[in-house]
């Protein structure tokens, strides 16, 4: 018998060579039918492979990421398995699951091209196929073995996958049907589970990403075990499209792209920026209790610089490459990260243990080379602004300095109304500690130091092998939107790393030398992404004490511009932003025109409201609000920015 413990630290005990699937099926037969994976010792593994000695298990079901993820890979498993049938002598490239969905890279034969117009077919023979219900076969092979069958089957990608990525001993295969792939899975135990098709788009796609090589055809898709369930996704997409930031601020002019200026370099338009600032000044507020002192640091940086933290080896290939002057041998870098900058401000002078925390933080701009085809709106870029600080602190600080970042972050996402959230502590991997760099003890004190503070805060936190950074774990904050889309906003990062490169010391109430710790953190991340996924979030209706324009004044002709102006310089003095809408239109037509730029109150204003010095209310959504002096009209918009932002400072 093996001892089986669950997530609740219950145990049960089973007979030796167990599956998941009859874990699931001893609980509930409920369970056994929704079970679509199973976690054995922190690896997610088939329903039916057996569990041979004593272990922690987990069962996963489709609301559990894992769950999601074995669906999703076994369906492009199935859409390649389509494909081929489709369309003989294709060839494969590789074919994932990814946060929505599943895509997979083909190359299909001379002259045949695959477009959105074959989906519907590509659809049916994938529902054809899961019908049938086809098991999953793993299969453990050679290294030549391997060769040989791809090889006979003219999968000229696969075999150069094989011959240059794969290490004798570790490769397996997957096959349902008459479909075999090269693959590490997880899968599902059989198709039938798949039950709602939908082909989503297609797009060319380089191969192994190399502008270089041949462009394959990629095709993502997505799958559900319910037709219920596709057909919401369907509603939220066209929800999504509404809301999409790209449409949504070039209507409001809040941002612009320039192909002459550059892919991915975003400039801010007037109303954008000024949405930029009152970000920024807000966040300001929150430190002003924090002792933060705020610095300027360049664009750019000495090459030197950044191989001394470490970023040039990490990033150095993803990174715009240096920049050689005309002194020999001089080279410098576009900043790609504002932590080595604030190390040296650290070392420019003696520190003592009194000094710490230090605290320093910048709105820093930071460049990272992207490739064209990963570019979207203000979400990827070339550019943009980080809410970064970095703070310097006794390892005895560490824990209380986490826990008041994470105060502030929580903060931020109540002001805005992100209320559905949650955080994941980003952890190491522990099977390949080459790309990280700090000492395995090191590395133990700071992963705990993360545990610790989350644990003080009541902080339910799920963790995620191999998501830290190269330098030190970290914890980040994943937000679900208004149409429940998940966005990855504020994070805070432990770091002893980074101190010991660049030699930074204090003295300590002994007189000894000792190294900081340093904590990176950033609550909205950047501006460019927060500022996106709040449009998406609030469909372009703003916080009022955000929103670019709180008012526009409606004359209802001509005669009325006066008064208009008058109030606009009334409303401006007393802290109130307004626009006058004096276009020779219908006073109609400009109520519909000024919802649709999504200003919160309009103020029509005619004979009557001149005469006695009124205004009449109409609220974005809301309609008529009735008649107010211009004075009560102002001290209500005010009382309404001081309740949302109660509580800024701290």
């Amino acid at each position: 018998m093996i001892k089986i413990t669950f997530p609740d630290g219950s145990v049960r005990e089973y007979e030796q060579g167990v599956t998941g699937l009859q874990i699931a099926e001893s609980i509930s037969p409920a369970l056994a039918r929704n079970v679509l994976a199973c976690g054995v010792n922190g690896e997610t593994v088939e329903l039916n492979r057996p569990i041979n000695e004593d272990a922690n298990v987990t069962l996963y079901k489709w609301e559990d990421e894992e769950g999601k993820h074995a669906f999703w890979h076994t369906s492009a498993h199935l859409l390649a398995e389509a494909l081929q049938e489709l369309y003989p002598g294709i060839q494969f490239g590789f074919g994932p699951a990814v946060e929505n969905g599943f895509f997979y890279d083909v190359m299909p034969k001379d002259g045949e091209v695959i477009k959105e117009g074959d989906f519907e077919k590509i659809e049916k023979k994938m529902k054809e196929l899961a019908s049938k219900d086809e098991a999953l076969v793993r299969k453990e092979v050679s290294k030549a073995d391997a060769i040989k069958e791809f090889k006979a089957d003219g999968q000229e990608y696969k075999c150069e996958h094989i011959e240059q990525d794969l290490e004798d001993g570790t490769i397996t295969t997957y096959t349902q049907g008459s479909f075999t792939d090269l693959c590490k899975g997880p899968h599902l135990v059989s198709t039938g589970a798949i039950k709602a098709i939908k082909i989503t788009s297609v797009a060319g796609a380089f191969w192994r990403g190399d502008a270089k090589r041949e462009q394959m055809t990629r095709i993502y898709g997505i799958t559900f075990p319910k037709k219920k369930m596709l057909d919401e996704y369907l509603v939220m997409l066209e929800e999504a499209k509404k809301r999409d930031h790209r449409k949504i601020g070039k209507e409001m002019e809040l941002f612009m792209f320039s192909e002459r200026v550059g892919k991915g370099l975003p400039i801010w338009l007037p109303k954008g920026t000024q949405l930029r600032l009152r970000l920024q000044e807000m966040l300001r507020k929150m430190l002003a209790p924090y002792n933060y002192q705020e610095v300027i640091c360049p664009g750019i940086g000495g090459k030197s610089l950044y191989v001394t933290s470490g970023h040039y080896a990490h990033y150095g290939k993803d990174a715009f490459q240096p920049i050689h002057t005309p002194e020999e041998d001089e080279e410098y870098m576009l900043k790609p990260m504002n932590c080595p900058h604030h190390c040296e401000i650290y070392a420019r002078k003696p520190r003592s243990y009194k000094d710490l925390p230090l605290r320093i933080a910048e709105f820093g701009t930071v460049f990272r080379y992207e490739k064209s085809g990963e570019l979207h709106g203000l979400t990827r870029v070339r550019t943009f602004t980080q809410d970064d600080a970095h703070l310097f602190v006794r390892r005895d600080q560490v824990k209380q300095e986490f826990e008041n970042i994470i105060d502030i972050i929580l903060k931020v996402f109540s002001i805005f109304g992100f209320e559905n959230y949650e955080a994941q502590i980003s952890l190491r991997d522990p099977k390949d500690t080459e790309k990280y760099i700090g000492s395995d003890e090191i590395w133990e004190e700071s992963q705990n130091a993360i545990r610790e503070a989350c644990k003080e805060k009541g902080l339910q936190c799920r963790e995620e092998e191999g998501e830290a950074a190269f330098y030190g774990p970290k914890l980040d904050f994943m937000v679900k939107d208004a149409i429940g889309r998940k966005w990855q906003l504020g994070t805070i990062q432990v770091d002893y790393n980074l101190p010991e490169r660049f030699k930074l010391e204090y003295t300590a109430e002994d007189n000894s030398k000792q190294t900081p710790v340093m904590i990176h953190r950033a609550p909205f991340g950047s501006l460019e992404r927060f500022t996106a996924v709040l449009i998406e979030h609030t469909a372009g209706h703003f916080p009022l004490w955000l929103t670019p324009d709180q008012v526009a004044i409606l004359p209802i002709s001509e005669k009325y511009n006066e008064y208009a102006q008058q109030l606009a310089k009334y409303f401006d003095s007393m802290g109130v932003r307004a626009k006058i809408d004096d276009r020779n239109e219908k006073i109609g037509r400009k109520i519909r025109d000024n919802e649709m730029k999504r200003i919160p109150y309009m103020l029509v204003v005619g004979e009557k409201e001149q005469t006695d010095g009124t205004v009449a209310v109409r609220k974005q959504g809301g309609g008529d609000q009735g008649i107010m002096s211009k004075e009560d009209f102002a001290k209500k918009i005010n009382d309404e920015v001081a309740e949302m932002l109660k509580g800024v400072e701290c």
